[in-house]
């Protein structure tokens, strides 16, 4: 008779479903203020534990492999409704090892093929606003990094990129790499190189229409900041950029520059050799370009000889 009493096992979209019930719960609480305390906590508790079923669901654990059925039928049910807006929004609410599920879930869900399709790519196509949430997380030094990860992960979908280049976000990372906490910086920096160097053709077109203030901006605040660790990173990613065939046109403008020479010749004559050889893997392009500029070659002559002797 015991038998006839056992629980049924929650299946994955089950698991989602509640999943849901418990993120609009957790929405709207704050407006029922005459609820017992003792309740939320165990709704809350009840959505930890959902979460992290989720998670193990889609990376297994150290008992199971993932189950391509089972991760295929948790992803299509996540993304039939509103369930990563839900997560994304009540993400404050959560604790700390909470919030590190709900961004491993996420990433994860990304990647996820449901009948040879990625249908997050599809989900965020239709809501991109969501973009717009994550990237205000950046300024909020107790969430900065969960959705700094969702966001880096989104981007991995051309469409939610393009969205990201051809909004006024893109221009709020030259503020961003240069936060004061460490922790939140190098994460907007690998974002940013992320965006700028994963789909080469949407990269290509951004950089073609927007090349006068980008670099400008580039070169006044991260290549000439007073931060050194910002000044390694940017002349390595733009080396990363120039250097990329995609972006051919763009570096042939580049270093036709008179100004953006200069900035790398100051580049050249700072004391850290990591700084020395990522700009001089740059600076060899201006001496490389075929159709250089009378100005260029003057530069070149009389200081870029030297520069090259003592790099060499």
């Amino acid at each position: 008779m015991k038998g006839l009493f056992k629980s049924k096992p929650r299946t994955p979209g089950d698991i989602v479903r509640q999943t849901r019930d418990l993120l609009l719960y957790a929405d709207r609480s704050k407006s029922l203020p005459d609820l017992r305390e003792s309740k939320r906590e165990e709704k809350m508790a009840e959505l930890s534990r959902n979460i992290r079923d989720m998670k193990s669901i889609l990376y297994g654990n150290s008992e199971a492999e993932p189950v391509a059925e089972a991760c295929a039928q948790l992803t299509q049910e996540f993304f039939r409704e509103d369930t990563l807006r839900l997560l994304i929004t009540c993400l404050p609410k959560l604790n700390l090892e909470t919030r590190k599920d709900a961004t491993q879930l996420v990433a994860n869900l990304q990647r996820q093929q449901v009948n040879s399709r990625l249908i997050a790519s599809d989900y965020l196509e239709a809501n991109l606003d969501l973009m717009d949430v994550l990237m205000e997380g950046f300024e909020n030094t107790d969430l900065a990094l969960h959705y700094g990860a969702m966001f880096r992960e989104c981007i991995r979908h051309q469409i939610v990129a393009r969205y990201v280049l051809e909004s006024e976000h893109v221009k709020k990372f030259f503020d961003y790499i240069q936060l004061p906490d460490f922790d939140i910086a190098a994460d907007a920096a690998a974002t940013f190189k992320e965006l700028l160097t994963r789909h080469k053709s949407t990269v290509a077109e951004f950089l073609t229409k927007n090349e006068d203030w980008f670099f400008t901006d580039y070169n006044s605040k991260l290549l000439e900041s007073s931060n050194y660790i910002t000044r390694r990173q940017a002349i390595k990613l733009l080396g990363d950029i120039l250097l990329d065939r995609s972006n051919s046109a763009v570096m042939t403008r580049y270093v036709s520059s008179r100004d953006n020479l200069r900035i790398l010749m100051n580049l050249l004559r700072e004391s850290s050799k990591s700084i020395q050889i990522e700009a001089f893997h740059v600076f060899k392009l201006f001496a490389a370009n075929q159709n250089k500029p009378a100005d260029i070659i003057n530069i070149l002559r009389t200081r870029g000889s030297k520069q090259i002797r003592v790099r060499s």
